[in-house]
């Protein structure tokens, strides 16, 4: 059992026997009495949001975790599959569960996969992932005054703002927080 104050944003947690994890977390001292603890969680199993709130001494049941190293493979239309660099088992995991992280999976690239009671449930990205531009808009000259920039799109379909030098055939780094540009790599 965990304390309700160790809650924090990607913290595990299990309640009425569903597996959760915490999306924001906000944490509220009135005046007078006990504090007060918000938080959004998401479930891992069917996707939904649950917005809770629990007092200053109540605990929720701590998950039981694992995490593998996995390299992704590829995508059939309806599922994603990886590959275990330790096993070499290769779990696939439903489209919906992956969510908007697709737009970030490129072949080979090696996440952390959890596990929960040897069932696949979240993936979580590296904090960067290098993308090659396949299409980019044609700059304009002569506004060069501000930062100009322009929309791509990578290989994977995601659209990001970067600088106008950037051009189709480019490798560019990209923030998978917040699918932002970083640099050209």
């Amino acid at each position: 059992m965990i304390d309700v104050n160790e809650l924090r944003k990607g913290v595990n947690f299990e309640l009425d026997d569903e597996l959760f994890k915490v999306l924001e977390y906000e944490h509220h001292k009135p005046g007078r009495g006990k504090a007060t603890i918000r938080i959004k969680a998401r479930n891992l199993r069917s996707g939904t949001t649950l917005e809770k709130s629990f007092i200053s001494g109540d605990r929720v049941k701590e998950a039981d975790l694992e995490y593998h190293n996995v390299q992704y493979l590829y995508n059939d239309g309806s599922d994603y599959h990886f590959m275990d660099q330790d096993t070499y088992e290769q779990p696939a995991i439903p489209a919906e569960t992956i969510g908007d992280a697709a737009d970030y999976l490129i072949e080979n690239l090696i996440i952390k996969l959890t596990f929960y009671h040897n069932e696949p449930l979240d993936i979580e990205l590296p904090i960067t992932v290098d993308m090659k531009v396949v299409e980019a808009e044609v700059a304009v000259r002569g506004d060069t005054a501000t930062g100009v920039n322009k929309k791509v799109t990578t290989e994977t379909g995601l659209k990001v703002q970067v600088p106008n030098f950037i051009e189709a055939g480019d490798v560019i780094r990209v923030d998978t927080r917040s699918g932002t540009y970083i640099t050209r790599a």
